[in-house]
């Protein structure tokens, strides 16, 4: 089928990954796709010479070209709203080729709250414009069997098999090296409540030292301003590593390689919960609050012991309190929690495998 993924960047690191990886994994199934971004920006470092014959990235707004193939399925990424003249172009091709009018996905936000079982795969009629009789449809992605799932790729487990750690690691320790024993922890974040308090309790963490892999751009930035404003002295039991952009194989590996993932928004909450080691989330922040309901479902759903519970409430900032201390028991109980809920997750449908057969169900 002919896919049309539309993505209006809010985060370049968010909706254009999600919405990357699923067109990767479309193109993969042998599916044509057309992404159509207002900032393609990311896609440079995110996906570098991974040219897929089956993709095309188009700008937002430029329009179909006359030779491009009739539309099977629209998806619109993230509440994004396609513009009404690409719509009428597409009915106008539509009744000119007497093609199918194409499945039309409003592809939401990720949530572990109630109402996504309820609302997921429910009919929106369309009542005006080129597209009025059409059908949107809703499709929540989520973490349990009566929601859309999780993208996958077919060989993640695969690849995550044949990964070697140590070498990994052996490549991205400092040239000074690193004092044993030392404790990898990866940080991709906005700015957290709690950092000021996860760096003091790094550099106060004798006998075990800390090795912080520093995401590029906020989480980066925020580490520089906590650090500016801290009144812990430095110490040695801290090491800084600031990574360079890559690719979303790359930091698959990153998330693989590390005790501890310290992650942020959808795309790499759902990557770290493949791979299988303690995480803990940085939800994006709202001006209501409504994060904060959110928050707690997810770590409902993931049946989060209390010590991880306080960790996510003080980082989130939704409760002043002690940051638990980050301890050899405290990780090995989180990596339990998170490889239940990986292993509940591995025995439900992927997301990519439900949108194939919801759409080639309606075609």
């Amino acid at each position: 089928m002919q896919w049309d993924i539309f993505c209006q960047v809010i985060d370049n690191f968010g909706d254009i990954g999600v919405c990357w990886r699923l067109a990767c994994n479309l193109a993969t199934q042998a599916q044509q796709v057309r992404l159509w971004t207002d900032d393609a920006s990311a896609l440079v470092w995110m996906a570098p010479a991974q040219g897929h014959t089956n993709i095309q990235v188009r700008a937002w707004g430029s329009g179909l070209l006359p030779s491009d193939a009739p539309s099977d399925v629209l998806v619109e990424a993230f509440g994004c709203e396609i513009d009404t003249p690409f719509i009428a172009q597409v009915a106008a091709q539509t009744q000119r080729n007497g093609h199918a009018p194409p499945v039309w996905i409003n592809l939401e936000y990720l949530s572990a709250e109630h109402y996504v079982e309820r609302c997921h795969r429910l009919p929106s009629p369309v009542q005006h414009g080129p597209a009025s009789g059409w059908t949107k449809w809703f499709f929540y992605p989520g973490f349990t069997s009566a929601t859309g799932g999780l993208l996958r790729e077919p060989d993640l487990l695969q690849r995550q098999a044949c990964f070697d750690r140590a070498a990994w690691r052996q490549a991205h320790t400092p040239q000074q090296g690193l004092p044993a024993p030392a404790r990898w922890i990866s940080l991709f974040c906005y700015e957290p409540a709690g950092l000021p308090a996860l760096l003091t309790q790094c550099q106060q963490s004798a006998p075990s030292h800390t090795h912080l892999l520093l995401t590029p751009g906020r989480a980066t930035t925020a580490v520089q301003s906590a650090l500016a404003t801290s009144a812990c002295p430095a110490s040695g039991q801290l090491t800084l590593t600031t990574l360079a952009p890559v690719t979303q194989p790359a930091f698959d590996e990153m998330l693989w390689a590390c005790d501890l993932n310290l992650v942020r928004g959808e795309d790499s909450l759902v990557r770290a919960l493949w791979a299988g080691q303690p995480l803990v989330w940085h939800i994006y922040p709202q001006h209501d609050n409504a994060h904060h309901a959110k928050l707690h479902a997810f770590l409902d759903w993931l049946h989060a012991p209390p010590s991880l519970r306080q960790f996510h409430a003080v980082w989130n900032g939704l409760i002043d309190a002690p940051l638990p201390t980050i301890t050899t028991a405290l990780l090995e109980e989180w990596a339990a929690c998170v490889q239940a809920a990986r292993k509940q997750l591995l025995q439900q449908e992927d997301l990519l495998t439900q949108l194939l057969g919801f759409c080639t169900a309606q075609r």
